[in-house]
């Protein structure tokens, strides 16, 4: 027997375990770690899911057939025309990457760097190692072109066996989204190189701007690309743990499709009946759910947009945040100060001590792929919109959330923290 794989608790949980466990002990503490949207259930979706609690048999592997009709309905209208035989179901987007990742195979797995902390992991846990490969800058969630080329290149020149490049678009860690042109040309690399691309698309309804949308590697590479997505971020649904994979047709996805639903059969036999209920009327969007999402998109931009001030309001360098609740400051430009009046060296000990001496819960970026010298952190402000569904029902429906006491309470704190944490070496306050 082999080893157990080192694969440690994802960073994201465990910042949010300390934060809770600090809070629960009377501190004042404020979660700008996790991605978790802070948001209520709709009530259209509750009363379906309690509608569906009597199925409790296991169903198909793949998902139920109003499921995938539902979300080949939901892919075609973004423009993915997409057959229902194509849509594979799974308990999160989080599983059904992994389980694509056993499926596709190969010795490497082509990541950004950076890029979220699962993606290495899971590579890890599939027998297979990550292979970073650096962003355009401002150009989050997708390796550059030029860079993959090479970086593939190398790695099979040295006998290994690279088969697939997962992208996130829009970005998580960074909140931007890359360009078409720059997935155009990952596309066109990943044909070359006879490479399966895995998009992870779960941020796509939370692209701000309406009138630019972020655009599918599917639409330049159909034939190989594999679309996830759920209702983890749009319907703030994480706890549902439902998610749906859009496989490309043809050959390459037929073998693909059956590798997966085989891995499928063997772990998770089917995802829970009443969440596909559930699931099928969100994705068939009627106009309930499309005012929802435009409803938490306009308090994402408007609270991680003023939060995106007071950083930048200090001197770090910031991409301007296109989509979803994310930031990425780095803090190299304050480095020398930080490290003279705190004693820190980079991105890891900026985290711990947002945490330790503030009650500020951000993740460094090594956690994403970065090196240990980097001073960049990744903030989340996805929490900040109430502690109880009457708050967060309130915050959706504001024409103002900024002003909300409760928001404005946590805008402010993040202020102090930055003031303090900078004004002993003249940072802009």
């Amino acid at each position: 027997m082999t080893s157990s794989v080192p694969v440690t608790m994802s960073a994201t949980l465990a910042a949010d375990q300390e934060l809770e466990r600090r809070r629960q002990a009377g501190e004042r503490v404020l979660f700008l770690a996790s991605g978790e949207i802070g948001l209520p259930v709709l009530g259209m979706l509750r009363e379906r899911l309690a509608e569906a609690a009597d199925r409790n048999a296991y169903g198909p592997v793949t998902g139920s057939a109003e499921l995938r009709s539902a979300a080949a309905g939901y892919w075609s209208r973004r423009g993915l025309d997409t057959d229902p035989d194509d849509v594979v179901c799974g308990p999160g987007s989080k599983p059904l990457l992994f389980a694509l990742l056993l499926a596709v195979g190969g010795t490497d797995v082509v990541v950004p760097a950076p890029s979220w902390v699962s993606y290495g992991a899971q590579a890890r846990l599939a027998g297979a190692r990550p292979l970073p490969v650096p962003i355009r800058p401002g150009e989050g969630g997708v390796p550059d072109p030029d860079a993959l080329r090479e970086a593939v290149v190398s790695a099979r020149a040295a006998g290994r066996d690279p088969r697939c490049v997962v992208v996130t678009v829009p970005d998580n860690p960074t909140g931007t989204v890359a360009s078409p042109e720059t997935v155009r040309r990952l596309a066109a690399v990943a044909r070359d190189l006879d490479l399966v691309v895995i998009s992870d698309e779960i941020y796509c309804d939370l692209v701000f701007d309406p009138e630019r949308p972020a655009v599918s590697p599917a639409v330049f590479a159909p034939e190989r690309t594999v679309v996830t997505t759920g209702l983890t971020k749009n319907l703030a649904l994480g706890g549902w743990r439902i998610g749906v994979a859009r496989l490309p047709s043809g050959l390459l996805g037929g073998g693909l499709r059956e590798r997966l639903v085989g891995v499928a059969s063997q772990v998770w036999s089917s995802t829970a009946a009443p969440v596909q209920a559930a699931a099928a009327s969100a994705l068939r969007e009627p106009p309930e759910v499309v005012a929802h999402m435009a409803a938490a998109r306009r308090l994402h931009e408007k609270v991680v947009r003023e939060v995106a001030g007071s950083f930048t309001a200090t001197g770090v360098r910031l991409a301007p945040v296109r989509a979803t609740c994310y930031l990425y400051p780095d803090f190299e430009p304050l480095g020398e100060g930080l490290s003279r009046v705190h004693g820190i060296g980079g991105g890891d000990g900026l985290a711990a001590l947002f945490t330790d001496r503030y009650g500020v819960g951000v993740l460094s970026g090594t956690a994403f792929g970065e090196p240990g010298g980097s001073w960049r952190i990744r903030v989340a402000t996805s929490r900040l919109y109430g502690d109880t569904d009457a708050e967060r029902w309130a915050a959706l429906s504001a024409p103002d959330p900024l002003s909300l006491p409760w928001i404005r309470a946590s805008l402010d704190r993040v202020s102090e923290v930055l003031a303090d944490l900078t004004a002993a070496f003249g940072g802009r306050p």
